[in-house]
């Protein structure tokens, strides 16, 4: 099992530039991986919110070995042009390090209604499916012509292409053991079970999408957690990753920073 930070850019996390050099010591103290939340605003006592592009690039530079990531992306808030420029960037900055996690978003802070978005879930879904069909035609390389319900792209070619091959991993967050979601992560690189707070819970999740996917060999199953929580129970009901999840309410740079230096728990 692998362990990163999972990271909420709120508030004292805000700063690009503190975040940077907390992913610098989190490399140098030994973990895998640093995770960041993707939002234009979140509910009280929250007030300032970071976007989780330019953090990233910041850490990206600060660093050479880490995953690295936005956990996850709303894609159906983004336009897929913008997404993949953003994505090869980041992945060529990194040298490779980019892993694109993706959702259908909320509107619990009303960053959707407030921002004239979409706000039906079923309509975000399909949104978001298309929106990967059109960013995985980008990612060869290849002229991309695409005529859907939400977006086009008329003969367009995305150069260059990412680092990785064949293309960026993506992992889709699911809630729950709803059949779509867990589809949709089946046909991607790894899952990433939001509100799965037990191992009975999340050896569930994984069985429905081994329905679909078949063997889950070399599959990244992502799973967050507070500090001091036991991860063997998760990684003994199959998770290949352990984030260890810092409290978004009250998101303190100096109890960050300890955690951060103290290692990785497993």
């Amino acid at each position: 099992m692998r362990n990163a930070l999972y990271l909420p850019i709120f508030d004292e996390l805000s700063d690009p530039v503190a975040v940077a050099r907390l992913t610098a010591e989190a490399e140098a103290a030994g973990w895998d991986g640093v995770f960041v939340w993707d939002h234009l605003a979140y509910r009280e006592p929250v007030t300032e919110v970071a976007d989780p592009w330019i953090v990233l690039a910041a850490a990206a530079a600060a660093t050479e070995r880490l995953r690295l990531g936005p956990m996850v992306t709303p894609l159906a808030r983004r336009r897929p042009a913008k997404v993949i420029r953003e994505t090869v960037t980041l992945d060529r900055l990194s040298g490779g390090r980019l892993t694109f996690g993706v959702g259908l978003g909320g509107d619990r802070a009303r960053e959707l209604s407030g921002t004239g978005e979409q706000t039906d879930d079923r309509e975000r879904a399909r949104m978001l499916d298309e929106a990967l069909e059109i960013l995985e035609a980008a990612w060869t390389g290849d002229v991309v012509t695409h005529r859907g319900d939400h977006y086009v792209v008329d003969g367009v070619r995305f150069l260059p292409r990412p680092v990785q091959r064949p293309r960026i991993p993506i992992w889709v967050a699911v809630r729950g053991g709803n059949r779509r979601p867990l589809q949709r992560a089946a046909r991607y690189e790894g899952v990433f079970p939001v509100e799965v707070h037990t191992p009975d819970l999340l050896a569930e999740v994984l069985a429905g999408i081994a329905e679909h996917r078949g063997d889950l060999t070399g599959y990244d199953v992502a799973i967050g957690g507070s500090p001091g929580t036991d991860p063997a129970p998760f990684r003994a009901a199959g998770a290949t990753w352990w984030l260890v999840d810092v409290d978004w309410q009250h998101p303190k740079l100096a109890e960050v920073t300890a955690l951060t230096k103290d290692g990785p728990p497993v």
